[in-house]
């Protein structure tokens, strides 16, 4: 057993995105009240259909910046707080965009939630439109145990969607990294968000993970589920279980029956 198993309980873990609208200090947003209204009923959605956990981002804010402002992790945590509290047992996560760990960890914290989701951890890497990514995973377990927040476990991604490594190697040395500057799970994810990565891809992270758990982190759906989930040791999903602006409660089942169909696998 480990935390991440622990944590939630369930042979191969799904947790749900909740994509926030643009939060307040955005052109773009609604206000908060619309932030709320649209996140409780995606959660109702989520929580319908039989996930087993929830993933708050603030994946409306554009411009996006490497760090939140003031403003933005108010908003984050008050919505995170009402979810917490409206939730019926599945287990809230946060992540702060686009490369906030330190503040995702704050606002969980402060908000009672159970864990968060960092694309950024122990892998050097640029994008184009913000260069070099600032990483800290020592800084970032300490920083956990000053508020104490150990509790809080870290989803960390390796080699993420989007971005290009600095010096490349393999998956499975970015997962043995991660898994030893203490991550509760490893995520691996496709090039783009929607696109899985293959499976050999999760096999190669499992190889360097060793009991840390490894999650497909995009592209999981009812087409690739089964195929994914008979290595990866669970997955968060966003994009499939949408239609239009919101989570889809019918997909959100037939991805979970699906899932549950996977338990009898040894």
């Amino acid at each position: 057993m480990n935390r991440f198993t622990d944590l939630f309980g369930a042979p191969r873990p799904i947790i749900g995105v909740i994509h926030l609208p643009a939060l307040p200090g955005s052109s773009a947003s609604p206000g908060l009240g619309e932030v709320l209204k649209r996140a409780l009923t995606d959660l109702a959605a989520l929580e319908g259909g039989g996930v087993h956990g929830v993933l708050v981002s603030n994946d409306g804010d554009e411009p996006r910046r490497m760090k939140a402002g003031a403003e933005t992790i108010s908003a984050l945590t008050r919505v995170a707080h009402e979810i917490v509290h409206a939730s019926n047992g599945v287990k809230v996560g946060v992540q702060v965009l686009l490369n906030d760990p330190d503040a995702s960890v704050a606002v969980a914290h402060m908000a009672g939630a159970a864990f968060i989701r960092t694309d950024f951890f122990v892998d050097p890497m640029q994008r184009p439109e913000y260069g070099a990514i600032e990483i800290a995973p020592k800084w970032l377990v300490e920083y956990r145990a000053s508020l104490g927040a150990r509790d809080v476990l870290i989803l960390a991604d390796v080699q993420v969607k989007y971005a290009q490594m600095i010096d490349p190697r393999p998956l499975a040395e970015s997962a043995a990294e991660a898994a030893e500057c203490a991550a509760d799970a490893i995520v691996v994810t496709g090039s783009v968000t929607g696109e899985a990565p293959v499976w050999t891809s999760v096999r190669e992270a499992k190889q360097g993970a060793g009991r840390c758990p490894v999650l497909v982190g995009s592209g999981l759906d009812l087409s690739n589920a089964a195929d994914l989930l008979r290595t990866a040791d669970g997955a968060i999903v966003g994009t499939s279980l949408k239609t239009g602006a919101y989570v889809d409660a019918g997909k959100v089942r037939a991805l979970m029956t699906a899932v549950g169909a996977l338990d009898s696998l040894p």
